[in-house]
């Protein structure tokens, strides 16, 4: 079987991936790249769930490349606006021969005697051979082929239909239909006022509540901007206000949560009705240490205002034929149980690594400048912010993935791995307390204590550490 060399392969479509290619076509002209999609169309996220008010839960203009400025007036946008703009950057960029649809990766072993990754593919139900001089991993972080899913008491009693958001049936008839939805992040308050304009209701059950603000599609500033300037350039001012401002309130809300908690109550009361208990809106944990969701022009609470809508906090006991029974003793009728209950997550999309034919247990190595895993040699990984835009993170490893490879060229080197020279004590890289983080821990790449394997997540500080930083740092080694 005939083997191809590919000097740079990204794993992935989506928006990490297309970004990347970008960057490193640009960076790297002598070297050869391919993005290896598994699944049948470039999007990841913004193809695979095709739920209602399907929509972006960062704001556009940083959620969008550096490159090309996001120029649309709204600040959130849906999946298919988002899908239209990943084609236009594949298409104004020459990026379409780069990428191979249903190029599923399902093993990669680092050949230390050849210095390459040897890959095993499977094309359309082929299996087929890869080598690579380097990897970058842009899959995300969890299992596209199936979201979390508890195991609900009787559920096999209930008569409606039952649904994940991951697997979203197109057939699904909800008008009419009473919805209970099952959640309280970001995909359930997005489901909730969407499925309201059709459904005769639609109830959002939750364990306890989550962080909600709203964001308005269209502010002052923006509007502004966009009258007196030509749309690129507005948008570039937004993006560099919005990564100012979203520092800010993090590092506010942090240092201050109980100060927080106020002002995220205050600004709710303006948009709530007063017949709506707050209850419902007060989590028992602080500001960011799980993801705040955004929802746009307030839509949820209008949707709750409206009646269209209601929320309810308690513990589900058991599923009834016609609905949920809770712990409270009510019972929730239901015509369709929609579990918007999360992810998955799957490091690296599941693919069997291994380094001289020994397994690589990702849980145990860390990040080094939030880019390359120690240890691990050639092998690049785009892990986003989680408390702004995934994107922004994109740009910088990318530009860093290119410096390092043009140094290796200059140098004659073939081969760069980090490696932990001074026993750096060890720390969660994710601390939120989200469900899908807890559960996945051990997955999950650590930190260090101390540069260069600490990461500040503050793109700035990023930004000026990874543009200016030394190459050969006697930390990363090159042979």
């Amino acid at each position: 079987m005939k083997t191809e060399h590919i000097d740079i392969f990204i794993i992935g479509a989506g928006l990490s991936g297309i970004g990347v290619a970008y960057y490193l076509q640009k960076n790297c002209p002598q070297k050869s790249l391919a993005i290896f999609e598994g699944r049948d169309a470039i999007g990841g996220t913004w193809d695979l769930f095709r739920y209602p008010g399907i929509r972006s839960d960062s704001d556009m203009f940083t959620y969008g490349y550096q490159f090309k400025p996001w120029t649309d007036r709204d600040s959130l946008a849906s999946g298919d606006k988002i899908l239209n703009y990943l084609t236009e950057t594949i298409e104004e960029n020459n990026l379409t021969d780069k990428i191979r649809l249903s190029h599923r990766v399902k093993k990669m072993n680092w050949n230390s005697d050849t210095a390459l990754w040897e890959l095993t593919v499977e094309v359309n139900g082929q299996i087929k051979n890869f080598t690579s001089n380097f990897a970058i991993c842009c899959s995300g972080y969890y299992d596209y082929q199936q979201g979390y899913q508890p195991a609900y008491k009787n559920q096999q009693e209930f008569k409606g239909e039952f649904v994940h958001p991951q697997n979203w049936p197109e057939s699904l008839d909800y008008n009419n239909k009473k919805v209970v939805v099952i959640g309280s992040g970001a995909t359930a308050v997005t489901l909730v006022p969407s499925m309201a304009k059709q459904a005769k209701r639609v109830t959002m059950l939750q364990r306890s509540p989550t962080y909600i603000a709203s964001i308005p599609m269209q502010d002052w500033f923006l509007k502004l901007m966009f009258f007196l300037l030509p749309e690129k350039w507005a948008s570039r001012i937004v993006r560099k206000r919005n990564i100012i401002r979203g520092n800010f309130y993090y590092y506010y809300m942090t240092k201050n949560p109980e100060k927080a908690k106020k002002k995220i109550a205050k600004e709710q009361d303006k948009l709530l009705s007063p017949s709506i208990d707050r209850k419902h809106f007060k989590p028992s944990y602080n500001p960011w240490d799980q993801r705040f969701c955004l929802i746009p022009d307030g839509d949820l609470f209008d949707a709750l205002n409206e009646g269209k809508a209601d929320i309810k906090t308690d513990i589900i006991d058991k599923f009834v034929d016609n609905g949920i029974l809770l712990k409270s003793g009510e019972t929730l009728e239901a015509d369709i149980i929609v579990s918007a209950t999360g992810l998955n997550v799957k490091i690296l999309s599941g693919i069997d690594l291994t380094l001289d034919g020994e397994k690589v247990s990702f849980g145990d190595k860390m990040f080094y400048r939030g880019v390359l895993l120690e240890d691990i040699p050639n092998l690049g990984f785009v892990f986003g912010y989680t408390n702004a835009s995934w994107t922004l993170k994109v740009e910088l490893v990318s530009q860093y993935i290119a410096r390092v490879i043009n140094f290796m060229d200059e140098n004659n080197m073939s081969v760069c791995v980090p490696k932990d020279i001074s026993q750096v004590k060890r720390e969660l890289f994710l601390n939120l307390t989200s469900g899908y983080i807890q559960r996945a821990q051990e997955q999950i790449p650590k930190q260090g204590a101390e540069q260069p394997w600490r990461l500040e997540q503050n793109y700035n500080k990023d930004k000026a550490q990874l543009k200016g930083v030394e190459i050969d740092d006697g930390v990363l080694q090159f042979f």
